[in-house]
């Protein structure tokens, strides 16, 4: 024979909503209005100006809604660590089920065990010299590689990637993969900023990036560990930090050649924009060739001017034979008058006359033969056709001695027949 419970012992049945309201009415009358002291975690504002957070400590925590009439008495910004004390109503969020405690006042109480814990720690790194600005290195504005270190699953991992694609998608890109959060989090980030230093130091890499999205000062944790910190700044490259949001502050923040805001501006700071460099090249492209036609210019006139002056000694040694023939003329026409004056002298006058007369006439032959003579050796070309050349250098100014010239140094040489450029071979060498 079985036996059957009696119906008056068997629980009652809630509809779920009623049960709920039940549970609040029940902490309403025994622990309403409440006041409770503990650490913040997570405190975000929505856009309504409402605020969420959770209150903790060891052994446990409190979701908490603080509504924008609340949030706007307060007269601080309350930040993940602090320690704080809060009066409100305690109650169930009935859409959820979740125990809540609804704040209407916020007020400090020192700072929470995690906030006095990193606050320690980065006295002790900052007395050491950690942080100190004279070991920060700047970041290369184009470098042959760059280093990532965060986890695979990390929405930063995405932006940071995609932001280099879009400005540098000529860099390449290598990740070393790392829990970000959690307590083998500060050991395996040690571990890949250890693999991206050997890269480094083979020369694949020359910038780091260490990234992850924003959180609370506990999903933030592992960045700062001390041991993680002491690996930072071994860093042989620059190395960027960018962990959190701009509100977020770290010790590998503090450790770091330089810290960004959010992963993405880590990601904008390791790479100038691929539009930079080709609007540079194009800047450079254009001035170069105005240069190379300014120069171009300059050579055609240094050109034209050594054909003139090549050309003046020609010149010169012509007119000098012009005015030499008439004075042969003169000179002739003198004789002749000369001689008509002979036919009236005696035999031995006209004798005396001609041999004056030829002597001088002889004389001015020879000044006329070494007054060409020394003409045609100034003449530049027919020096140049006895196998001599004439030197100058890239700014048309003429060679005349070795010291002149260095090793390396371009050389234009005139030839009798031509021009050709040469390059000097060797350092010249000078005789005393």
């Amino acid at each position: 024979m079985h036996e059957h419970a009696h119906p008056a012992s068997a629980p009652r049945i809630w509809p779920v909503g009623a049960l709920c309201r039940a549970i609040a009415d029940s902490l309403e009358a025994r622990f309403n209005p409440v006041a409770a002291r503990g650490e913040v975690s997570g405190f975000s504002r929505a856009s309504s100006g409402h605020c969420y957070f959770a209150l903790k400590d060891p052994q446990g925590q409190l979701r908490c809604a603080m509504f924008r009439r609340a949030a706007s008495l307060l007269d601080f910004q309350p930040r993940d660590g602090d320690m704080v004390e809060v009066t409100g109503r305690l109650g169930v969020y009935e859409p959820r089920g979740d125990l809540q405690l609804v704040v209407e006042s916020l007020t400090r109480a020192g700072h929470g065990a995690l906030f006095e814990q990193f606050l320690r720690l980065k006295a002790k790194l900052e007395a050491e010299g950690l942080f100190d600005a004279a070991r920060k290195r700047d970041v290369p504005a184009l470098p042959v590689g760059i280093g990532i270190a965060t986890s695979l699953g990390a929405a930063a991992l995405h932006d940071v990637v995609t932001c280099l694609r879009r400005r540098a998608p000529h860099v390449p890109v290598v990740l070393a993969p790392a829990a970000v959060q959690g307590s083998q989090a500060p050991r395996e980030l040690v571990a890949a900023l250890g693999s991206l230093y050997r890269l480094a130091q083979e020369g694949r890499i020359e910038v780091i990036l260490l990234v992850r999205g924003g959180g609370s000062l506990e999903d933030l944790w592992a960045f700062n560990d001390e041991q993680l910190a002491r690996t930072i700044v071994q860093s042989p490259v620059p190395l960027i930090s960018g962990v959190g949001h701009e509100t977020d502050f770290t010790i590998a923040d503090f450790c770091a050649d330089l810290r960004a805001p959010t992963p993405t501006a880590a990601a904008e700071m390791a790479a100038l924009s691929r539009d930079v460099w080709l609007d540079g090249l194009h800047s450079a492209a254009g001035k170069l060739q105005r240069v190379t036609w300014r120069r171009i210019d300059s050579a055609m006139q240094r050109l034209d001017q050594a054909v003139a002056r090549l050309g003046r000694p020609s010149a010169r040694m012509g007119t000098q034979q012009l005015r030499l023939a008439r004075s042969a003329h003169r000179l002739r026409a003198a004789v002749r008058l000369r001689q008509d004056a002979a036919s009236r002298l005696n035999d031995q006058a006209v004798a005396r006359v001609r041999a004056v007369m030829a002597e001088r006439l002889a004389r001015a032959a020879r000044a006329l033969d070494s007054t060409q003579l020394r003409l045609q050796l100034l003449d530049p070309r027919l020096v140049l056709k006895r196998g001599y050349a004439l030197l100058s250098d890239d700014s048309g100014r003429p060679i005349t001695g070795a010291a002149q010239m260095s090793e390396g140094q371009g050389v234009r040489a005139a030839l009798a027949d031509g021009e050709v450029d040469l390059r000097v071979s060797s350092q010249p060498r000078i005789h005393p």
